[in-house]
């Protein structure tokens, strides 16, 4: 889960521009992904509330993890960033099911029907 948040953070940083503030792989801490999960929603809201459907057709450029250049448009970073949480959040409940623990539900629609994701305009 640690990943996934910082993951989440360094690409909405590429995507501002700013420099990359966390580690791609930070050590596992409950209390720290708590905190940036609880802060990451609102900023990811901030960004998205700024762009149009226009916008999403440019390109950014920026640096990976391993210091190489890239070039994407917004669309597939934010592609990525939804399908890279999703795997990752699979992993966690393959692990947990083969340990005999029930995984929390994450399925997006189950979400959207309960109200616990906000609805982000673009």
């Amino acid at each position: 889960m640690s990943h996934i948040l910082a993951a989440e953070l360094v690409w909405l940083e590429r995507l501002q521009q700013q420099p990359q503030s966390v580690p791609v792989w930070p050590e596992p801490d409950l209390a720290q992904c708590e905190a940036q999960a609880a802060k990451l929603g609102g900023m990811w809201l901030e960004f998205l509330d700024l762009i149009t459907a226009g916008d999403v057709s440019q390109s950014i450029t920026y640096k990976n993890s391993m210091g190489e250049e890239w070039t994407s448009t917004i669309v597939d970073v934010l592609t990525h960033v939804v399908l890279h949480s999703a795997y990752h959040r699979g992993q966690i409940a393959t692990h947990m099911r083969a340990s005999g623990q029930t995984p929390a539900y994450t399925d997006f629609i189950h979400g959207a029907r309960q109200g616990l994701i906000k609805e982000a305009r673009i």
